[in-house]
């Protein structure tokens, strides 16, 4: 079936795991300029198969008092450079060095991840992690220590913050550190500089090829499979989790990787919509146009989120390809029903901790 464009409505809240030769104009662009920058003889680097380890570890030049530079450019330190450095603690930047030996992207990965871009985003991410959301995670020992995973979680709140505090809770307690890679919804590719950040920091916007290619590459993504409904929900829908898409069941199955369950508590709540109104959404080619306690009336400034204080868990893995035959996977039932497994451990996990933090008083 030939591609829907991005532009288009039906686009929005499609399930961009199931969505073949998808990949949007500006990622193809995106695409080529990479293989040029990352070629080295000639010929473009070819990231190394799951099963291959790295040829070298990143020459991190000479050696200085201070730990290791996450990025091996010869590009000069900028002020940006400079400022993640006093933000990011000496063990952070040995967990970017750490990081960087298992990444093939200097400057650039084929998918346009920058480990400049990416050290430079984690030094903020952590402070909003650290002292604006105060996130409190468990469950880390869940994680895989490598190969590759999907981490299949709720969604909420009208910007992405709840995958940006997932991305740094993993960097931060994932042993050995490891980037998680989320994968985001198709209109986002459509915003100018915002989709180029994405792409920086290891985000992709969701394409079945993309989404394939990470996981055969032994990464860890994060994916939101309620999809855009889940950013649309009404207060008083808060934490009740919408019908899931299911190719990111049927990518687990033929890639053999588990599904990590993982419950954010704190997104729902950190933007209330009061209504959501369409028509004008529609005519302004965005998927949703809320009405918030603070939105549209302070104008943009309205959409940031509230500081409410995060949560997140990780759950026991699940393994459907060794509960299942292959063909499982061409057999929209059987995925319905391992997708509706996943979904209902995930809002049994959000419940738990609601109702905790009710008992609370919080």
């Amino acid at each position: 079936m030939k591609p829907q464009s991005p532009h288009t409505e039906q686009a929005l809240g499609s399930d961009p795991f199931t969505q073949g030769d998808g990949t949007l104009p500006f990622l193809i662009r995106l695409r080529e300029h990479t293989l040029r920058v990352v070629t080295e003889n000639g010929e473009p680097r070819s990231r190394p198969a799951p099963s291959e380890a790295p040829k070298s570890a990143p020459d991190l030049g000479p050696p200085v008092p201070e730990v290791p530079s996450f990025d091996d450019t010869d590009e000069p330190s900028s002020w940006m450079d400079r400022v993640a450095g006093m933000l990011l603690e000496p063990e952070d930047e040995e967990r970017l060095v750490t990081l960087a030996n298992t990444l093939n992207a200097r400057p650039y990965d084929v998918l346009g991840l920058s480990p400049r871009v990416t050290r430079r985003a984690l030094s903020v991410f952590k402070l909003l992690y650290r002292y604006y959301f105060r996130v409190e995670s468990s469950g880390h020992q869940v994680l895989p220590e490598k190969g590759g995973a999907i981490l299949a979680a709720n969604h909420g709140g009208l910007l992405p913050f709840d995958a940006s505090m997932a991305i740094v809770d993993v960097f931060l307690h994932a042993t050995p550190p490891r980037l998680l890679r989320t994968v985001v919804d198709r209109w986002a590719g459509t915003l100018p500089f915002v989709n180029i950040f994405y792409a920086r920091v290891g985000q992709i916007i969701g394409s079945q090829d993309n989404f394939r290619e990470l996981l055969q590459d032994g990464q860890l993504v994060l994916v939101f499979p309620e999809g855009l409904p889940a950013a649309r929900k009404r207060a008083a829908e808060r934490y009740v989790l919408q019908n899931f898409h299911l190719g990111f069941i049927e990518e687990s199955m033929r890639n053999h990787v588990p599904i990590v369950p993982v419950a954010l508590v704190g997104p729902d709540d950190q933007a209330p919509i009061l209504y959501d109104v369409g028509p004008l959404a529609r005519m302004l080619g965005l998927p949703i146009f809320p009405i918030t306690p603070t939105f549209p009336w302070l104008g943009p400034l309205g959409l940031l989120p509230y500081p409410v204080k995060y949560e997140i868990r990780y759950g026991e893995p699940f393994r459907f390809y060794e509960e299942y035959p292959a063909e499982s996977a061409e057999d929209p039932h059987a995925v319905r029903y391992m997708a509706e497994q996943v979904r209902r451990r995930i809002q049994e996990m959000v419940d738990q901790r609601v109702l905790v933090r009710r008992n609370k008083g919080t």
